[in-house]
């Protein structure tokens, strides 16, 4: 058996290997794969082993550095979608906490804690007072 290990290990020497792409391609793949249980379509069919052999293109590249970089491309825009996202829970988490008002003079937000009744808000901007209800 380690003698398969060894011939494994000699021959990804040099090869680019898994890395977070490629581990999402996989997830991709799995999820068309279920998809064609229930669809039977042969578009799914076509674009998992697509996906498969491209994959398995990206595994044994020697071209270490091109990968690398699509690697890096594709972390930079999985960071991008996921803090879109938690962009949204925030203002989901601070819409309960807190309430936003706009100054009526300069337009400027002003956050106020919610379940206080009505209280005197003093635009930081302009210097305005305003009366609202939080």
């Amino acid at each position: 058996m380690s003698d398969w290990k060894d011939r494994l290990r000699r021959f990804m020497i040099g090869r680019y290997g898994m890395d977070q792409m490629n581990r999402y391609f996989m997830y991709g793949i799995l999820i068309l794969l279920i998809l064609n249980i229930f669809f039977h379509s042969f578009i799914l069919e076509i674009l998992a082993v697509a996906g498969i052999v491209y994959m398995y293109f990206r595994i044994l590249s020697r071209n270490i550095n091109r990968r690398f970089q699509e690697n890096q491309a594709f972390e930079s825009l999985l960071f991008k979608v996921s803090q879109f996202f938690k962009g949204f829970r925030f203002k989901a988490d601070e819409a309960r906490k807190y309430k936003i008002f706009r100054c009526p003079k300069c337009g400027q937000k002003v956050r106020i804690p919610r379940g206080h009744g009505k209280v005197s808000i003093h635009c930081p901007k302009c210097g305005s007072d305003f009366i609202r209800r939080s």
